[in-house]
């Protein structure tokens, strides 16, 4: 069994959640009854799990599991990919994710049961497999990053949401939605110069923002490519007509979408651009590069 070490956000998902000591317990639990050995650890504020992740990753652990939501796995996963670029020569530890947030992107993406002892199971048993990652403004990413409306709703839902789930996430932003306009960007890709005026412009490692909303049902974890996703607008009802699809797997087929496969692409505004990384809001300049980093990360799902 390998030696693994929990990284546990306890304020993480919605209202109705273990606490931190109930999901400390049940991962002790669970290990002794595998026979496994691990240490336990809580995060204590934003960027704790990054700081921890490093530490297990110095220590020699072959795992570090994070329990919590895109976020807490966004803070190690970077600190898992510091390590494996900075020692050439040893693998460095995978990433075993227990889903714990609300819409658990990259979880649901990867099928991870939502049962905690189950994919603390699956975790332990998983042979590590190569998996790429993303960059945008020098900040990576695991699941999809994003300029646009999407950024706008995860600055909103920092500021405003208290308990984390679908409805809460609607009721915060709601209103700004329906006013929100869209935004001129030039735009390169491979030499290519393009205008567009877009709602949303979403890198996409994997498929899925979060609760089953697809925004890049073809993209791939292992392709050494993001799927740039450009949502122009269709007026109020052009644009609900398209949520359902969403969570069809068909919004590539909506009206007023492109898509395009990069390995890199410069992004313009006349303004300084805010910016989201797995739902973490960040506010940018008036230029940023996405990037994709073929078999980054090292991870255990």
């Amino acid at each position: 069994m390998p030696r693994a070490v929990f990284i546990i956000n306890p304020v993480s998902g919605p209202k109705r959640r273990r606490t931190g000591t109930e999901r400390a317990d049940l991962a002790r639990r669970t290990l002794e009854r595998m026979g496994a050995h691990g240490e336990i650890q809580l995060t204590e504020r934003a960027g704790h799990a990054y700081e921890l992740a490093l530490e297990a990753a110095a220590s020699g652990a072959d795992l570090v599991i994070a329990w919590g939501g895109d976020g807490t796995i966004n803070e190690v996963g970077r600190a898992l990919v510091q390590r494996v670029d900075s020692v050439a020569s040893a693998p460095g530890p995978a990433l075993g994710i227990i889903p714990g947030g609300s819409g658990n992107g990259l979880a649901r993406q990867l099928r991870i049961p939502f049962d905690p002892a189950r994919a603390i199971e699956k975790a332990l048993a998983a042979a590590p497999r190569r998996v790429d990652a993303g960059e945008l403004g020098d900040r990576l990413f695991f699941n999809i990053a994003g300029i646009g409306l999407d950024a706008h709703v995860a600055a909103l839902v920092s500021t405003r949401v208290h308990h984390r789930g679908l409805l809460p996430y609607l009721r915060a932003s709601a209103a700004d939605l329906l006013k929100y306009q869209p935004v001129d960007y030039t735009i390169d890709i491979d030499g290519r110069t393009t205008q567009v005026s877009a709602l949303v412009l979403a890198l996409a490692n994997s498929t899925q923002w979060g609760f089953g909303a697809q925004i890049a049902p073809g993209a791939s974890l292992t392709d050494g490519l993001l799927d740039f996703v450009v949502v122009r607008q269709q007026g109020v009802l052009g644009n609900l007509l398209r949520v359902p699809s969403l969570f069809l797997g068909s919004i590539a087929r909506q009206a007023g979408i492109d898509t395009h496969s990069v390995r890199e692409v410069t992004i313009r505004s006349r303004e300084a651009m805010l910016f989201h990384v797995d739902g973490e809001a960040v506010q940018g300049s008036e230029t940023l590069v996405a990037r994709v980093h073929r078999g980054a990360l090292r991870l255990a799902a």
